[in-house]
């Protein structure tokens, strides 16, 4: 885990509520996270856990409550133009990769930085390639997205993310749609990342990559966070039950 220095949160919710229709899925969600650390999300399905990730960049706008990402209040964030520069700050990585099938693995890590920011082609090209070393595709270059195991693919969707030279990347259930064998191959790339001092916020139930990896857990349930804390204390001396039982079911499937 990393050692953190600073100690003003960049990271910082107060009392957020989000609904859907009549459904209220955030119930007043404060959280902190400071810079460089790795923060996990975990919880039972539907515990709001996808939609505070998304609250996070501004892709889901909030009824009421503040957030702050660094410099950006993001409740106030409306329009489009006005989200551009906080999305070059949070990238995020989803379930699905959502690569454009008809580009090159190079292409589609490029294209945001170079259509976006309008950066200069060939800077992010060596940025690229440098990415794709770092994720352990040196070599795929040329290759489209239909021609990579899913591992590879979450792992090009890493380097997009990481292309726009974020200060936080978020992580949306990434190894959800991955088969067994190719979780493993993704978890050590975000291993990697908290390692060299990334701010990470992963929503995730890999529990024991979870453990390790984490500076800070939060436990939600029901649109609300339960209980949070080190890893230490969350996994090995949860204080509320609906987090131990929560732990218990999980973890037993793990072990079986």
């Amino acid at each position: 885990m990393n050692v953190i220095q600073q100690k003003a949160p960049l990271i910082e919710l107060v009392d957020v509520h989000k609904s859907f229709g009549g459904t209220e899925v955030l119930k007043g969600v404060s959280m902190s996270i400071r810079q460089g650390e790795t923060a996990c999300i975990i919880g039972p399905s539907g515990s709001g856990k996808s939609t505070l990730l998304r609250c996070l960049n501004g892709l889901i706008p909030v009824d009421r409550g503040t957030i702050r990402v660094g410099a950006f209040a993001v409740e106030q964030l409306r329009r489009e133009r006005d989200l551009v520069p906080l999305r070059h700050q949070v990238s995020m990585v989803f379930q699905q990769y959502n690569l454009f099938p008809h580009r090159t693995v190079l292409e589609n890590i490029m294209m945001a930085p170079v259509q976006v920011l309008r950066e200069s082609r060939d800077e992010v090209r060596t940025r690229a390639l440098e990415l794709l070393a770092r994720v352990h595709l040196t070599g795929k270059e040329a290759a489209y997205p239909a021609q990579l195991s899913g591992g590879q693919q979450q792992r090009v969707a890493i380097a997009r993310a990481l292309a726009m030279q974020p200060a936080i990347i978020l992580f949306d259930e990434v190894t959800a749609a991955l088969d067994p064998e190719m979780v493993s191959e993704v978890l050590a790339v975000i291993r990697d990342l908290s390692r060299d001092g990334m701010t990470c916020v992963l929503v995730t139930h890999e529990m024991r990559f979870a453990e390790e990896v984490a500076d800070v857990v939060f436990f939600t349930d029901r649109g609300t966070i339960v209980e949070s804390g080190p890893p230490a204390d969350i996994f090995h001396a949860p204080g509320d039950l609906r987090l131990r039982s929560f732990l218990g079911k999980v973890l037993s499937r793990t072990a079986a």
